[in-house]
């Protein structure tokens, strides 16, 4: 199975949340139909049916995938951020 762009991700979580407050706060005809389109947005990029299971799966994503990067630069101390130093 093919995994989203963790940019991509954080870029809808982020959204998601703030057309969420933008609508708490006043309620816009324009706002509910992109809130909409982004929830359905993270629903098909996390496989998931539900909104609170898609805002789950990516934060589980998210949190996985910086792991992963972390793991990477902790194994070779000798380069920085993935790049080798020239000599």
């Amino acid at each position: 199975m093919l995994e989203p762009d963790p940019r991509v991700v954080r870029e809808l979580l982020t959204r998601y949340a703030s057309l969420r407050i933008a609508q708490a706060e006043r309620e816009k005809p324009a706002t509910a139909r992109e809130l909409a389109d982004v929830s359905y947005t993270l629903c098909v990029m996390t496989a998931t049916t539900s909104i609170h299971d898609a805002v789950a799966k990516a934060d589980a994503l998210l949190l996985a995938k910086g792991r992963t990067a972390d793991a990477a630069c902790a194994a070779d101390p000798d380069e920085e951020n993935g790049l080798s130093l020239a000599v």
